[in-house]
């Protein structure tokens, strides 16, 4: 068409098509979720994509974002609500001010965000966690900026490098590496790529954009309670954390039982996210409702208020999770990965770019660790000597770089932290690229010694 090959046509329609999502929502101040329905439309439409295709593949992206994503936004929202109403947030961010001071309080989110998304997904240590950042950052006057994105840096670092998260553990069948040696290597790497993108990152971005958050939400997640009697820090530490617990013995019932096994089944069941947080959130019941003498019909008023603000970051998530689906079924993804497959690189090199162009066009990294495996590995084949657990966290790594307007993360922080499109280029996508950057370099100098 126009006189390029299929591919030249396909990727010129993907920049246009991203380029005009951008002006619609900074110039014309289209609502993100309607911007997003039309520009997938218009992608479908301008691909080639047969007309019958186009709103099925747009509502199978939607669904299959939501389906996961909007259960995980609603029970970890409801969790939240009940530790902000019972001052079980109040009392851990009381506790990591003390253990850490004000000018260091970045760095203790950081570590908690790294150490709780170990075993979570991105969306579930987020909901978790985000009532903390409100509220510390009420508490100490630090900007929201700063206290968030190390925060962010912390779960982000350890979803794109760290198994069991989804991305890695598929990558590691795809290479055929060794599970151990991944999550080892994954850690000596996504620590101090944590560090410097995120508390480092965090408080100088912070002094250009300290945030401006949403007053609605921070009277949600953020409220400040009179009273003395709060959950103590260890009721509320065991009901926070219980959903990592349980996906912890998930992990280890599927590495010590085999599979079939009516031990693992129970355990993959109890132990899979939504169930996890689940049990989390009926737990809290007790522990931040009852037990706090909150009684059962305020409990329900607290749940059916705690959803009304996340109505909108559900719908916007989940036209994200279309947009997203309608590059990957027009060929974009297939068409930017093989081209980097060509280049004469390192393997190392190389599966990070080929992750890198697929995340940038398809705006999910578990996408872009699954594919980028799936094309890198027979190239892999034809270098011997290539250490495959490095492999498996430089695709990784490649998968978390520049998440924009396609990515359904971008649009969860872009809304919960109340800042412009601009900002959250500025803050988030900023911080994902120097995560995948600084990742890769440790990486590199790591396939020197091992």
């Amino acid at each position: 068409m126009f006189g390029m090959s299929h591919e030249s046509y396909l990727l010129l329609d993907a920049v246009v098509t991203i380029i005009g999502l951008i002006v619609l929502i900074t110039r014309f101040k289209v609502h993100p979720f309607i911007a997003l329905i039309i520009a997938a439309g218009f992608l479908g439409l301008t691909s080639g994509m047969p007309v019958e295709k186009i709103i099925k593949a747009f509502q199978d992206g939607f669904g299959g974002v939501l389906g996961f994503v909007g259960i995980i936004l609603a029970l970890g929202t409801m969790l939240g609500k009940m530790m902000a109403e019972s001052g079980g947030a109040d009392q851990i961010a009381q506790t990591l001010i003390r253990a850490f001071g004000k000018d260091k309080v970045q760095w203790a989110m950081m570590f908690a965000a790294f150490l709780v998304g170990i075993p979570l997904f991105f969306e579930i240590g987020f909901v978790l966690l985000i009532p903390l950042v409100f509220i510390v950052a009420r508490r100490t006057g630090v900007s929201l900026i700063k206290i968030g994105i190390p925060l962010l840096a912390g779960l982000s670092a350890v979803h794109g490098l760290v198994p069991p998260h989804p991305g890695p553990l598929l990558a590691i069948g795809v290479f055929g590496a060794d599970i151990g040696k991944t999550i080892l290597y994954g850690l000596i790497v996504a620590l101090p790529t944590a560090i410097i993108a995120g508390p480092i990152f965090g408080t100088f971005i912070a002094k250009h954009i300290p945030g401006n958050p949403s007053q609605e939400l921070v009277d949600q997640l953020a409220r400040e309670t009179d009273s003395k009697n709060l959950p103590s820090f260890s009721i509320t530490l065991i009901t926070v954390l219980l959903p990592v617990f349980l996906m912890l013995l998930k992990t280890f019932a599927d590495i010590a039982f085999a599979e079939g096994n009516a031990v693992r089944n129970w355990m993959d069941m109890i132990g899979h996210p939504i169930s996890a947080l689940l049990l989390a959130l009926l737990l809290s019941l007790y522990t931040f409702g009852h037990r706090q003498g909150i009684h059962s019909k305020q409990i329900l008023k607290l749940l059916d208020a705690s959803l009304a603000p996340t109505a909108a970051i559900i719908l916007i998530i989940g036209a994200g999770g279309g947009f997203k689906q309608m590059l990957v079924t027009s060929g974009v993804g297939d068409v930017i990965g093989h081209m980097a497959v060509t280049a004469q690189i390192n393997p190392l090199l190389l599966a990070w770019l080929v992750a890198a162009v697929i995340r940038i066009a398809t705006g999910s990294a578990t996408v872009a660790t699954i594919t980028g495996a799936g094309i890198v590995v027979p190239v892999v084949g034809m270098v011997p000597g290539v250490n495959l657990e490095l492999l498996v966290l430089a695709t990784g790594a490649g998968s978390l770089i520049l998440s924009h307007v396609n990515d359904a993360g971008f649009w969860l922080v872009k809304q919960y932290f109340n800042m412009t499109v601009a900002e959250t280029f500025k803050t988030w996508t900023a911080m994902e690229t120097i995560l995948s950057i600084v990742a890769l370099g440790f990486i590199m100098l790591l396939s020197l010694v091992v």
